[in-house]
């Protein structure tokens, strides 16, 4: 690729993009949820004692804001494998294209997405409680869980897009951390 491109950020992409951004716009991707239903064997997690990280999931009745953030053209080859050293660390994602609506009321633009492979053996589904409960004991090579829940929480927050079920995830994590500190 020697063009500029675009990728969608729903999760850690927001506050951790591992690169500055040429310009970032608020997008949301139709079809699909953000959700903790991957298993962190790497990151947030050990094989031990896996973790949970944000993945896209296909859900026809869902979608997902985020922000679609423009690599430049000069920046591609460099960021690209930076991106997919990063995501692909175990195959767990999809790199996909995908059309995102632009909520200024931009149009459309087609971007690379991280979407869960749910035939994946690191693909889960549970219900909050569950998460909540691995959540707030993991940690992993990139540190604890609860803080990359706190910082997407917090950037969803800052940039205007909130995501209530993951407030309320946030909150029964701090419950539990709270209640089994000395």
């Amino acid at each position: 690729m020697t063009q500029d491109f675009w990728v969608f950020g729903y999760g850690s992409l927001l506050w951790n993009p591992g690169f500055e951004p040429e310009l970032a716009r608020p997008a949301v991707l139709h079809g699909y949820k953000r959700s903790f239903c991957m298993w962190s064997v790497h990151h947030r997690g050990t094989k031990a004692s896996p973790g949970l990280v944000l993945a896209l999931d296909r859900s026809n009745l869902d979608s997902c804001r985020g922000m679609v953030l423009k690599v430049a053209a000069d920046a591609t080859e460099e960021v690209l494998a930076d991106l997919r050293r990063r995501e692909l660390i175990s195959y767990a994602y999809k790199e996909t294209e995908v059309s995102l609506t632009l909520l200024d009321g931009g149009g459309t633009v087609a971007a690379l997405a991280y979407v869960i492979d749910r035939n994946h053996h690191q693909y889960s589904h549970m219900n909050t409680e569950r998460q909540a409960q691995i959540i707030a004991r993991a940690s992993g090579g990139r540190g604890k869980n609860s803080d990359y829940l706190e910082r997407t929480v917090s950037k969803l927050d800052e940039l205007g897009i909130g995501d209530p079920d993951l407030d309320s995830l946030l909150q029964r994590v701090r419950q539990i951390n709270s209640s089994s500190e000395p």
